[in-house]
């Protein structure tokens, strides 16, 4: 078994015109040789990532998800502008080979990329990487500090002062996650009527304004083959924007879940923060104020939001597979993992000081 992430065959209903990606490409990077392979890589829920074989050399392809979806969401070209003017002030962002919006050859615009090589921690790291307790927080504190590493990049020097508002952003993620989420409901799904309500009359002021990711996770970072503490990128930008690094963060702690947790959140797991080394939550948010120089804070209103707006995403895409817009399994339980995370959401608010 590899310790690299693989990928596999491609799923129903998502499969790529091969004439005509290998005509484009073999057009925009003459080097190519040989036939193409596709195989697609299964994680991920939004965007779809694929891998893309020649004779010479592997490229990794990114498009939005199949059926109906506002170009809003999945905007590939600003996904890949954003790559570039990122790559020269923070290296860790793949390199973009290729990015197209001729219509004609996928029927959506899409961007082609370097393939980093390496261990992608998912759900459960690969058993042939072997970390005592202590080399575990290691790796656990490598990746926090990514992420402080992003918050501190000069966004006006690298001339990323377009990709958002900046000012303002807590309102208006609150009152757009809420706007999303209304949108999306289906005649299955929970209200979170307290939960918005809760979090409109929380808002706090921004913190401050710097280039976020917002959707950064274990999943989302590659390590050294060769060396698993050293981590050589950071994947999937389409979400990055300007914004409160605080509220970042929160995005970020809803899907950290830690060995403690009930047995509804273990289920719903997605990246190896339940391995003995593991900070907690709390000791993540402690770490990282600690080390940002911002003030030491209540984060109740940011783990609330991180959770509630995970579960607007999550309904959004099950909104996409209860009308038949895409054919993707996983999501036809999503609607409960929606109500999961509302309790969670009210049971954190009960406790709340705020």
């Amino acid at each position: 078994m590899s310790v690299l992430d693989e990928a596999v065959e491609v799923r129903e209903g998502e499969s790529l015109d091969l004439n005509k990606v290998d005509q484009y490409l073999k057009q925009v990077l003459p080097d190519l040789e040989g036939p193409l392979t596709v195989k697609q890589f299964p994680g991920g829920a939004s965007n779809l990532t694929y891998l893309l074989q020649y004779l010479n050399r592997d490229l990794i392809l990114r498009r939005p998800p199949f059926g109906r979806v506002a170009k809003s969401a999945h905007d590939m070209i600003r996904e890949s502008n954003i790559m570039q003017a990122l790559r020269p002030v923070y290296p860790f962002v793949p390199t973009v080979l290729a990015q197209c919006e001729d219509h004609d050859v996928m029927g959506c615009d899409f961007y082609v990329m370097e393939r980093l090589v390496g261990i992608i921690p998912r759900q459960e790291m690969p058993k042939e990487v072997t970390l005592s307790e202590a080399e575990t927080r290691q790796l656990c504190l490598n990746v926090i500090d990514k992420l402080l590493e992003l918050h501190q990049v000069d966004y006006k020097k690298a001339g990323l002062e377009g990709i958002g508002k900046g000012e303002g952003y807590v309102k208006r993620q609150i009152e757009g996650w809420s706007d999303r989420y209304v949108k999306a409901m289906t005649d299955d799904a929970i209200s979170f009527e307290t939960v918005m309500a809760w979090l409109k009359d929380k808002m706090p002021d921004d913190v401050g304004t710097c280039i976020i990711h917002n959707d950064y996770r274990f999943d989302n970072v590659v390590l050294n083959p060769e060396n698993p503490f050293d981590i050589i990128g950071v994947l999937d930008w389409e979400m990055a924007t300007l914004g409160d690094p605080l509220m970042d963060l929160g995005n970020s702690l809803a899907y950290w879940v830690q060995a403690d947790d009930d047995p509804q959140f273990q289920f719903m797991r997605r990246q190896p923060t339940h391995l003995k080394g593991m900070l907690t939550r709390e000791a993540v948010i402690d770490y990282y104020l600690g080390k940002s120089g911002l003030p030491q804070t209540s984060f109740d209103f940011y783990e609330i939001y991180g959770l509630f707006r995970l579960a607007a995403i999550i309904q959004q895409l099950y909104y996409r597979y209860f009308n038949g817009q895409t054919k993707d399994k996983r999501f036809a339980g999503f609607v409960h993992a929606g109500r999961y995370l509302e309790q969670r959401c009210l049971k954190l608010i009960e406790k709340s000081t705020l």
